[in-house]
């Protein structure tokens, strides 16, 4: 009998953020295939567990997913209780629905475990709600990096109305920001570009989008990091005004 496989989330990084079903599935398994922007801290929960780093970062060596695959394929037909754990949400950018489809051609059961975005998780430790009634009725998440090199409609996210998360944007802020102001995106439309989500060092940077490509060089921001660009990022900075403090372009969250 082939064993579960369970692609889990284990979410942004503060590992308190971990969901109580991930914990279940790490308790369970035999093996866990560990991302590399998952936190350490969370295999506390899986002591027992064969640890096997299958790590894939932008600019740096990855594992083929085909290894990952068949890694998987090889351990639940062994009887091995598998956790492939990945940072975020398996579903959101984390290939989770194209390994569940795999397992399951190859008469794998499979469960996914949700996990919370980084793009939600460093727009709320700001203080920015990603949808706000009367400002932004809605979110959408892109990233900025493909595997095909296929292209956004700029145009239709410049004027979708909604606050726009985009992952994986760090090398490409020039011309995140040229495709926006050509879709006809406000040159002051504010921006959080948020590095290290829901970790202790969690840093951010305000700034308009006119401004965010010379902002970031300026801050030193580095990957991994999102961006939120809309309304809501000057959220938290007018209620700051709101209360008597001063806001600045550049804070670091503790």
């Amino acid at each position: 009998m082939n064993a579960k496989v369970w692609l889990v989330g284990a979410g942004p990084g503060d590992p308190e953020l971990l969901t109580l079903k991930a914990v279940r599935a790490l308790r369970e398994a035999a093996v866990v295939l560990i991302d590399d922007l998952v936190n350490p801290a969370v295999l506390e929960h899986c002591p027992a567990a064969r640890v096997i780093a299958v790590g894939k970062r932008g600019g740096c060596r990855s594992t083929p997913q085909a290894f990952i695959h068949r890694l998987m394929l090889r351990y639940a037909r062994q009887g091995k209780c598998t956790v492939r754990l990945k940072g975020g949400d398996p579903c959101i950018f984390g290939r989770g629905g194209e390994e569940a489809q795999w397992l399951r051609e190859r008469g794998v059961e499979v469960e996914l475990v949700n996990g919370i975005t980084a793009g939600l998780a460093g727009a709320t430790r700001c203080d920015i709600p990603l949808t706000l009634r009367g400002v932004a009725r809605g979110v959408t998440l892109v990233t900025a990096h493909t595997q095909d090199d296929s292209r956004l409609n700029w145009q239709a996210l410049a004027q979708g109305g909604t606050t726009l998360v985009i992952y994986m944007g760090v090398a490409k802020l020039g011309e995140i920001r040229e495709q926006l102001l050509a879709g006809g995106m406000a040159a002051d439309t504010p921006v959080a570009m948020i590095e290290n989500a829901s970790l202790p060092q969690q840093r951010e940077c305000r700034c308009d989008l006119a401004a965010m490509e010379e902002e970031a060089c300026a801050f030193g921001l580095k990957s991994p990091a999102i961006l939120v660009i809309g309304a809501v990022a000057g959220h938290s900075a007018q209620l700051a005004l709101a209360c008597g403090s001063p806001a600045t372009t550049a804070q670091q969250s503790a």
